[in-house]
């Protein structure tokens, strides 16, 4: 079974809290997705808040992917550049697939919607992403189409003594 997903869904209470709820699973899995373990939803939800406004500004887009029974099973945030020269190309944030479904290429799936969901965009010709270092994702986005285009060492402080590397890739959409 695979994914169904949407982009910019209506965002209502039960949306922000299925986000809230995944976003709080995959942390306390060790998912790199802006927190350490151990987080509650109360941790995650002031983030959700900044990404809530952005979107309200139309700054920030959507994208969800639901599994067969409607749950949100996967997120990932794209968001649009204000700098005039960088106008071209998005970033994608905190892409996520609930550790539940893990293994069942669903991540590869949402990675795919995101690009479709960027071809769509007016004059957007790549997509950026950061993600940390020590945790494998970089060889599953390189998989993806994704070249490494600039790493900034021991950038994430994930615990004292525990530094590890900001990774910068970029997925030409042309």
């Amino acid at each position: 079974m695979s994914l169904t997903f949407q982009l910019d869904p209506r965002m209502d209470a039960r949306l922000r809290d299925e986000v809230v709820a995944l976003w709080t699973d995959v942390s306390n899995a060790d998912g790199a997705v802006g927190f350490v373990p151990p987080v509650t939803p109360d941790d995650i939800r002031p983030e959700l808040i900044k990404h809530l406004t952005a979107m309200t500004e139309g700054r920030v887009r959507l994208l969800v992917g639901r599994d067969e029974s409607g749950a949100v099973a996967a997120t990932a945030f794209l968001t649009l550049n204000t700098h005039r020269l960088m106008r071209h190309w998005i970033w994608l944030y905190t892409v996520m697939v609930h550790p539940s479904h893990q293994g069942k290429g669903y991540g590869r799936d949402l990675m795919t919607a995101a690009a479709d969901a960027a071809r769509t965009l007016d004059g957007i010709e790549g997509i950026r992403l950061t993600c940390r270092g020590g945790t494998g994702v970089d060889r599953f986005y390189a998989s993806c189409g994704y070249k490494e285009v600039g790493r900034a060492p021991d950038a994430i402080r994930v615990a004292p003594g525990d530094d590890r590397d900001d990774i910068m890739m970029y997925l030409p959409l042309l």
